[in-house]
């Protein structure tokens, strides 16, 4: 069980995917945007290069995930949502 809010969660999953992902990203053109979090979910869309690379899971598991988890709490889920399926997040 999450110990803290969605809204406890959003400060500092901004401020890690401002500050150390989307830099990342954005070194192989890519980029990142965080939708929601909802019940402990963190959705986030890879964006830019991201799209349709073959690594983008890699980026999403040993980047994303590993930077929030590391740096908020070992539980934290976190849901790539696809182009278009923005609206559709309770079928994710």
């Amino acid at each position: 069980m999450m110990p803290f809010t969605d809204e406890d969660l959003l400060p500092p999953v901004t401020s890690i995917i401002e500050s150390k992902i989307a830099p990342m990203l954005a070194r192989d053109g890519g980029a990142i945007a965080l939708l929601t979090i909802k019940d402990g979910k963190v959705y986030v869309q890879l964006q830019g290069a991201c799209v349709g690379c073959s690594a983008s899971g890699s980026t999403l598991k040993f980047v994303v995930e590993k930077e929030l988890k590391a740096a908020i709490h070992p539980e934290l889920e976190i849901v790539n949502v696809p182009q278009g399926l923005e609206d559709k997040l309770q079928e994710l």
